[in-house]
């Protein structure tokens, strides 16, 4: 009689993204040491909505601790396609800053998209201009959307480092996915995808489905990594999971628990999952700090391209 899986090991991505940020302020002192600037310069449109406000309130206070500058440009809920895609080039013109962000949501007669390729490409921390996009897939040293980043480390620190080929020739490590089978659930464009190429450049074998993929758990069961991506709570059950897998949960999802109050779940059946899987990721307080993280460390290496890194 086989003996029962122990217990998956909850990555513990606070801790993770505690160590990230001491990393990110070592590199924002040096650069700060040698008369360079790290700034992030981010636009937000004002709206009844104060979740935003609130982020970027906890933005301008996680930056200040790291040693970063932030200043926040604030429009009006008034504000039309006009306002903002003018104070978006401004920023994008100006060789003093390095680092730009755009607060969602925009209000709904403004598409995203439109600001968002406005950014200039050297200084889209948030990786959402068309051609840092296009950088990924490439291969090309790009600032890649901070979700992916942050997924690709989350499995960096269970599986370790190993040089690729790809990162080599910048010095870099990655993670040691060589030979491995990475199945991603979800393909948007800002998350799904982006997780997808950023595997493939890793020398994992990647495979993109999402949750109309007829036969989805005969697929998923397979993968030594699963990173699921939908937004559709408990889409992933136990018996999608092949036992000893490493399972990333993206999912941010709004439902209503036992007692009738609402609560934050992912797309992974945790606790059942985490009688299979070997690592899992908690929702929340698993993707969340570190894709803020991997913001922050794009920031800092906007910075790096623009002054020299230390």
């Amino acid at each position: 009689v086989s003996s029962p899986m122990p217990p998956a090991q909850i990555i513990d991505c606070n801790a993770l993204a505690a160590k990230h940020r001491d990393r990110i302020a070592s590199r924002a002192a040096s650069i700060v040491a040698r008369g360079g600037k790290v700034r992030l310069d981010a636009v937000l449109v004002e709206s009844g909505d104060n979740g935003a406000r609130v982020y970027a309130e906890n933005q301008a206070r996680t930056c200040a601790l790291l040693g970063i500058e932030y200043k926040l440009h604030l429009l009006p809920a008034s504000s039309g396609f006009d306002d903002v895609a003018g104070r978006v080039m401004l920023l994008s013109a100006d060789d003093l800053i390095t680092a730009i962000m755009v607060h969602m949501p925009l209000p709904a007669a403004i598409d995203p998209y439109r600001v968002q390729r406005l950014v200039a490409p050297e200084k889209d921390v948030e990786g959402v201009n068309p051609a840092n996009i296009g950088n990924v897939v490439y291969g090309r040293s790009s600032l890649a959307p901070c979700t992916g980043l942050a997924v690709i480390k989350m499995v960096e620190s269970v599986i370790g480092e190993s040089p690729t080929p790809a990162l080599a020739s910048e010095g870099r490590h990655a993670a040691n996915l060589r030979g491995k089978l990475a199945v991603v659930v979800g393909a948007s464009d800002v998350v799904g995808k982006p997780i997808a190429v950023l595997l493939m450049r890793q020398d994992a074998t990647v495979v993109s489905c999402n949750k109309w993929t007829p036969g989805l758990g005969e697929i998923t069961r397979q993968a030594d990594v699963l990173v699921a991506a939908v937004g559709k709570p408990n889409l992933i059950t136990p018996d999608m999971v092949k036992p000893g897998a490493i399972v990333i949960d993206v999912g941010v999802n709004r439902v209503a628990g036992p007692d009738g109050k609402m609560k934050t779940v992912g797309d992974v059946s945790f606790d059942a999952v985490s009688k299979i899987a070997a690592h899992l990721s908690p929702v929340p307080g698993g993707v969340g700090p570190m894709t803020v993280a991997m913001l922050l460390n794009n920031v800092v290496e906007a910075a790096e391209r623009r002054y020299g890194a230390g």
